[in-house]
């Protein structure tokens, strides 16, 4: 009997917008530093396919940051490419800039923005003193907290402080959720279309967007955490790769001058034919990646063990995260 997955009620959703986009759109990438950039604007037509705003949307991967020459050549990367969207977006160096750190400090791996608040130059009661270097730029910021320690939406706060201080746009930072366990803390996204707080764990909360604000609104953010389903999706993948590169290469002599266990078959070109899945996974082998996801996702759901997963190390990455995005935006923002 054929077995019918209910797509409504099990809902697949990711903050990236690179992981929701149909396999024949073309993306720009680049690679520097062993960095990959990649860049792609979602347009009325793709829109309609995904569930992601028309717009902008910059994506950079990059591998560990614990060593200090690759967290400057991503702070660098990162650099870059904010000031190229800021370009784009006609703001100007005189533009006065709110920045919003949003998420539960109290929460390590959604401190992401509270936590890169703490790195910032904020400037603008400088400028009320009349005190502003004319090399930085007049930057306010807020870490308004989450609904469920202050009882009112996130966007009416944001909104009301831009009704009063009147900034001239808004950064928006925040921990995301992704579908793959490659990106967890390895994935910056910056984009010009706003941001839904909490929509990647399925808390959706009020949109804070130029639609809303009036004025452009840059989101920034990092995936620092995924949930059940994508954990066991990606483990049966991986064991499909493991089980093919082994049987293919047992006899390489190579491999035998390796410590056993040790091979990355990740970074090799392998071919997995349907009968070897097929072979070790039995029935499951005959589904697609995204009925898999999706066959698991019903299963976990409904018992309440879809966990949402962060990596054992989260305060650690999170303290290298916030000065890459922190002290990022500085250089980006101002003129030091």
């Amino acid at each position: 009997m054929k077995h019918e997955i209910d797509l409504s009620k099990y809902k697949i959703r990711t903050d990236l917008a690179i992981e929701a986009l149909p396999q024949n759109i073309d993306i720009e990438t680049k690679t520097i530093d062993n960095i990959k950039i990649s860049k792609i604007y979602i347009d009325e037509t793709i829109k309609k396919q995904i569930e992601k705003k028309e717009g902008n949307y910059i994506t950079i991967e990059f591998e560990d940051i614990t060593d200090k020459e690759n967290l400057e050549n991503v702070k660098k990367t990162f650099i870059t490419e904010l000031k190229e969207l800021l370009k784009k977006m006609n703001i100007k160096d005189t533009d006065s800039c709110l920045i919003i750190g949003l998420g539960n400090r109290l929460s390590t791996p959604d401190s992401l923005g509270p936590k890169t608040i703490d790195n910032l130059i904020i400037t603008n009661h400088l400028y009320e003193l009349g005190l502003l270097d004319k090399n930085y730029r007049r930057i306010s910021a807020i870490s308004p907290g989450v609904m469920g320690t202050t009882g009112i939406e996130t966007s009416d706060i944001i909104e009301s402080i831009t009704k009063k201080i009147k900034p001239d746009f808004i950064i928006v930072i925040d921990a995301l959720a992704s579908l793959s366990i490659e990106r967890i803390n390895k994935t910056i996204q910056i984009t010009d279309t706003g941001i839904y707080p909490g929509s990647g764990i399925g808390n959706t909360r009020k949109e804070i967007s130029k639609e809303l604000l009036n004025i452009p609104v840059i989101a920034i953010g990092v995936p620092t955490t995924t949930d059940a389903t994508t954990i066991v999706t990606d483990t049966i993948n991986y064991l499909t790769k493991h089980y093919t590169y082994t049987r293919k290469n047992i006899n390489n002599p190579m491999n035998k001058l390796i410590i056993k266990g040790n091979v990355n078959y990740l970074k090799k070109d392998i071919k997995i034919e349907k009968q070897e899945k097929q072979e070790l996974l039995g029935l499951l082998g005959n589904l697609t990646e995204e009925e898999t996801r999706q066959l698991i996702k019903e299963t976990l759901t409904p018992i309440g063990y879809n966990f949402m997963v962060t990596p054992k190390e989260i305060d650690f990455i999170i303290e290298k995260l916030t000065d890459i995005l922190g002290n990022g935006l500085n250089k980006a923002l101002h003129k030091v």
